[in-house]
């Protein structure tokens, strides 16, 4: 079969071609086709019954109007056939009308030489919400099977070109047919007249967060905890190149709705960002910095702890290049999530960096569509410099700052100090439950697939893909809501439970534990009091590990050298070769050595004579230091393990190629991590052992060891963060420092806390959930009413309702043992006969599954392990760990190559010398 379409009777270029072709689809044939659409689908009853003789060879008959007809011939696309049909268009009687009440899609708007079936578009449909879309493989497929029929197709590719172009507008036909329906309902709303409430918008994106029948409702009097959370996060996979093949320039928009902000409103937030900066600079220029450390206006943490969590995140440093713009056009995404893993907007990025206007946009957007009294709980990465330029350059409001509660996602917490997180941890601050924070990490998991074919797409293309899979998300997340609050629910009971265990056996009060904790909070976050006398007792400590090392060498060297003067040596070769490696280490090392003497001025010289003649205050010294070493390596070696489970989950080959050098990288850190320790630990039993020995102050507390278990994890409860007896705060120490009693006592206090909160929210959820439900309901009901003379409408609608039905009883089961957090009638909406006959319907289903299982029971066992595909990971367990470590490029080391080359070299110091050398829900989850 040859496909031909009839020449223009005046040549245009193929931009003007594509957009005129996009005009007509937009603005003429798919509004036109909605209505008929929907007829078709309840004539068929949900495509059932299509494709019957009658419906597939029905005609139209000429037109009696007298106007101008058009033969045009059309190659069909069936599952299983491919035939030719000849139709009369005409402007009243359009070719796409025509094919669409035979149950086909055409290929063009005015005369189309090819029409596809719904069928077979609507099948390709869901497998590319649930696969990588690649239309070249299955057009390739189909007509290789079509070709084994004896259809034979004379052009190459010509059943590809024409049958994306079919599918792309099948899929906005489908989104206008959807969102026509849903008018409809909106339209029966009674609860749509108050103006106190989130938007519209807002209402649709994720019922519970937005959709109560008042947002005030709940424990926000009772719990200190922010309206609605959501979190902030960017992914720098998600790009575009430049110059994409067959995409050179920019295709024109597509008339579905997006989640995505427009491009002017990011442009017009960066030139605000630069403004604010550009003012604020200027009066800022005949400020002097202070020689001593601070807070900032507004600001919770000294200056000295925000300049070292700035340092720490690649993404605070808006200079750091993390996408080329020189081969890509669009170089990530930047999303708005709530803690329901909903997407409520997404930025296209377009910089080389993580600049801070696109999550300022994303933030003016959220505010623009919430009560001027509703507060947010944001979590992001660098929630710490997000609030400090904010309150710096007056990017926001004081009316819409002090509505934003900031604090970091969990898992990239480890990267900031210990200062910022016992205030942005969201398990140490107040108000966020058990939200993580990680629910982008989540969405950019779910969207991984696509990131190959997005990379040569079109600029709206490439957002009309990533917007149905978001709406593809929505709804698997709409039927899992009350499994999501199930499991909730009770893994906060769990934890709760166990924590007041174990908090009533310390037999501790509750006041007390609060009281400490506070003390706790305001002696960590203060500023140091002289930032010189620190970096000179920094210095100092370098020196006296430098001196350590430089011994030790010296043993290496003479041990070596008796070695070759022995009678037998194994290999003499190695040996001189360790020697040539020892001496080369020793000069640098005694160079660096001596170039820090002669930078200590007169005092400092003094004092290092001193603390050399102190041994507490030197093992002390010297234990500190190589805890901050310790802190610094696991960073690292955190950092790393991201990159290369990445390159593990990476489908661009780039990625993989860091593969080998990241897994020796990672291997080869942890036993020079673990050899720190033990030196740490062993300086750690020296103190105790002076302090018992009363050689050193009165009241000093001891360190605590480093346990070797689970000290890779850097959770936020380790010791590692603690510096507990290492510091100059050993006179009468407070018992949350001394007291290990209490510092556990405050770490349950604080789990009971977070679980009290989490238990709120998900009380106030559950009753959400009912709410949305009567109210869909109520809804849907009155739109029925309304169109009982409609049949397609009605059709459409009990449809509607039929799938409400069936969430509904999914959702009554498993929050059945949630306690609301106010009243709630028992009525969910539909009537008891209605979800009876719903859940007999779905536990027959199941029965048969069941029984389907039982048939093959002989090999049962054979097949079992062929359920789960090529490369996935069964353990729910892994999985979650997998990506609670999804770091995103964020840490970065190295800062000071300088003091970090002075420190390799304590890497060599043994343990013999010692003490005086320095250092889930959108993941995959099984069917319930």
């Amino acid at each position: 079969m040859h496909f031909s379409n009839d020449a223009s009777p005046c040549r245009l270029t193929s931009s003007q071609k594509r957009a005129n072709q996009w005009r007509r689809w937009s603005e003429d044939i798919i509004p036109a086709m909605i209505v008929p659409y929907l007829s078709y689908i309840q004539e068929t009853v949900s495509l059932r019954h299509a494709n019957t003789p009658a419906i597939r060879h029905r005609t139209d008959g000429e037109c009696g109007t007298g106007c101008r007809t058009r033969n045009i011939k059309v190659a069909c696309v069936f599952f299983d056939a491919f035939e030719e049909i000849a139709i009369i268009a005409c402007p009243c009687s359009p070719a796409p009308l025509q094919l669409l009440r035979r149950g086909l899609f055409p290929c063009a708007p005015l005369a189309p030489s090819l029409a596809v079936d719904l069928r077979l578009l609507e099948f390709v449909r869901l497998l590319f919400l649930r696969q990588s879309p690649n239309q070249t493989a299955w057009c390739d497929a189909l007509e290789t099977f079509l070709d084994g029929m004896k259809y034979k197709l004379r052009l190459k590719n010509s059943l590809r070109r024409r049958f994306s172009n079919a599918f792309h507008w099948y899929q906005v036909l489908t989104i206008l047919a959807q969102n026509h329906i849903s008018t409809l309902v909106v339209g029966s709303r009674t609860d749509g007249a108050r103006v106190d409430q989130p938007s519209d918008y807002l209402r649709s994106r994720c019922p519970l967060c937005f959709r109560g029948n008042d947002w005030r409702n709940g424990a926000r009097d009772s719990l200190p905890m922010p309206d609605v959370i959501v979190c902030i996060d960017t992914c720098f996979t998600q790009k575009r190149s430049a110059n994409p093949r067959s995409a050179a320039g920019s295709n024109p928009p597509n008339p579905t709705p997006s989640f995505f902000l427009l491009t002017d409103d990011v442009k017009a937030m960066e030139d605000f960002v630069e403004r604010c900066r550009r003012d604020r600079r200027q009066a800022r220029t005949s400020r002097a910095e202070p020689d001593e450390d601070g807070y900032e206006e507004g600001m919770r943490i000294p200056v000295s702890v925000l300049n070292g969590c700035g340092d720490s995140f690649i993404a605070a440093d808006e200079k750091w290049e993390k996408a080329s713009t020189r081969f890509f056009t669009d170089t990530g995404l930047m999303a708005l999530v709530c803690r329901h893993d909903r997407v409520l907007w997404i930025a296209n990025l377009t910089s080389a960096g993580e600049k801070q206007h696109y999550a300022l946009a994303l933030l003016d957007r959220l505010f623009k569509h919430i009560p001027p009294q509703m507060t947010i709980g944001l979590l992001y990465d660098i929630g710490c410099q997000l609030e400090r330029s904010c309150r710096k350059w007056n990017f926001m409001d004081d009316s819409i700052l002090s509505r934003i509660t900031f604090a970091v996602a969990v898992f990239h917490a480890y990267g900031h100090q210990w200062a910022c997180q016992i205030v942005y941890h969201p398990r140490k601050c107040e108000g966020f439950g058990l939200s993580d924070g990680e629910g982008c990490e989540r969405l950019w998991s779910f969207l991984k697939p696509l990131i190959p074919s997005l990379r040569v797409s079109g600029f709206n293309q490439r957002l009309f893909v990533l917007d149905t899979q978001i709406r593809h998300l929505d709804s698997k997340s709409l039927q899992g809501f009350g499994h999501w609050l199930h499991r909730r629910w009770i893994h906060c009971q769990s934890k709760k439970h166990d924590a007041l265990d174990r908090l009533h056996a310390l037999e501790l009060d509750e006041n007390a534990l609060h009281v400490e904790w506070k003390a706790q909070v305001d002696h960590q976050t203060r500023p140091t009091p002289r930032q010189s006398r620190n970096k000179a007792v920094e210095v100092i400590t370098i020196i006296l590990a430098l001196e350590k090392t430089l011994q030790a060498q010296e043993a290496s060297i003479h041990e070596l050298e008796m070695q070759l003067l022995g009678v037998r040596v194994p290999n003499i070769g190695e040996v001189n070769l360790q020697l040539v490696d020892v001496h080369s280490r020793y000069k640098k090392t005694a160079d660096t050595l001596r170039r820090r003497r002669v930078a200590l001025g007169t005092e400092d010289k003094v004092n290092l004579e001193k603390m050399k003649k102190d041994i507490y205050l030197t093992v002390r010294l010297n234990a500190r230091a190589i805890k901050t070493r310790i802190r610094d390596r696991l960073r690292q070696r955190k950092f790393e393990l991201e990159r290369l489970e990445r390159s593990y989950r990476a489908t661009v080959n780039a990625e993989r190629k860091l593969h080998a050098n990241t897994q020796h990288s990672i291997k080869r850190r942890e036993p020079g991590i673990l050899k720190l320790i033990t030196t740490y630990n062993g300086l750690c039993s020296q103190l105790r052992s002076l302090i018992q020995r009363q050689r050193a102050p009165p009241s000093a507390v001891p360190p605590h060891i480093i346990l070797h278990d689970d000290v890779f994890q850097l959770n936020v409860d380790d010791d590692i963060w603690q510096d507990v007896g290492l510091d100059d705060d050993t006179l009468n120490p407070p018992a949350w420092l001394s007291d290990d009693t209490v510092r556990n006592g405050i770490r349950l206090q604080l789990e009971v806390d977070w679980c009290n909160e989490e238990e709120a929210r998900l009380m106030r959820e559950r009753a959400v959930i009912q709410e949305w439900m009567l109210a869909e309901w109520d809804s849907t009901q009155t739109a029925l009413h309304t169109a009982v003379a409609d049949p397609v409408m009605s059709f459409h609608l009990r449809s509607r309702a039929d799938e409400l039905v069936n969430i509904c009883v999914i959702w009554k089961k498993k929050v059945q043992n949630i306690l609301c957090a106010w009243p709630m009638t028992a009525s969910w909406g539909p009537s008891d006969e209605a979800l009876v006959q719903a859940a007999y319907n779905q536990a027959r289903s199941s029965f048969r599954g069941e029984d389907d299982d039982e048939s093959s029971e002989g090999d049962r066992e054979g097949d079992c392990e062929s359920d789960l595909e090529y490369g996935e990971i069964e353990d729910e367990e892994l999985m979650d760990a997998i990506e609670e470590i999804a770091l995103a490029d964020e840490y970065r080391y190295g800062q000071n190559a300088e003091f970090t080359d002075d420190l390799d070299d304590l890497d060599d110091i043994g343990d013999d010398f010692m003490p005086s050398s320095p250092i889930k829900s959108l993941h995959k989850r099984r069917n319930i």
